[in-house]
């Protein structure tokens, strides 16, 4: 199995990346590419080594918590790897545990992918499975969930400063913002950060 690569990131698209290691390409899918448009060199992609019958697949995060959730919510009935993509980049993956261990249904559902019966299946196939996960929610106070604490602009100013810590201009971020506002309203940190970057990148 490929635990994780380490080279530098030759292309983007909206689902995937491709990692050039020593000269070989890697297309590895993954939560949100455009993450990594703005690192430069080496980077390390903790991958997820996925085989079935008609494809060989690799899915890439980049950090071993992302990496860790996405191989549990893979575990679960009617969750396959496009879905525990999507679920990771509509949310991060304090939020998700959060609602996990709260058995917040109404958060699970706004999730891509994610109807009543597979959120329900979620909460009774992980709750117990996320011992791992539990010590940073609790700890850190991160069972009060989005829906709370998210201001007028939602949650861009936490995106914001998530998008200048990987080098973007204040000038820049405002000018994204202008395109972005209208679509704010109930959508994530990663959602929003996934949005701002494609406008970003795409100059």
């Amino acid at each position: 199995m490929i635990d994780f690569l380490r080279g530098q990131v030759a292309h983007l698209e909206n689902e995937y990346i491709v990692l050039d290691v020593h000269g070989v390409g890697y297309r590895v899918f993954c939560p949100n590419p455009f993450a990594f448009a703005k690192q430069e060199g080496e980077v390390t992609v903790f991958t997820h080594h996925h085989v079935r019958e008609d494809a060989i697949l690799l899915y890439g995060f980049s950090t071993r918590e992302e990496q860790r959730l996405f191989r549990k919510l893979i575990e679960v009935s009617g969750i396959g790897p496009r879905v525990a993509l999507g679920i990771l980049g509509g949310g991060s993956p304090d939020h998700l545990v959060s609602a996990i261990y709260q058995e917040n249904i109404s958060f699970l559902i706004k999730l891509p992918g994610i109807g009543k019966k597979t959120a329900q299946r979620m909460i009774l196939d992980l709750k117990d499975k996320l011992e791992g996960f539990q010590s940073t929610v609790v700890n850190t106070g991160l069972f009060a969930m989005p829906e709370e604490t998210a201001g007028e602009a939602g949650y861009w100013p936490e995106a914001r400063e998530g998008l200048k810590a990987l080098g973007y201009t204040d000038g820049e971020l405002d000018k994204v913002w202008q395109q972005l506002k209208a679509q704010a309203e109930g959508a994530s940190v990663d959602v929003l950060m996934k949005k701002a970057l494609q406008l970003l990148y795409a100059g």
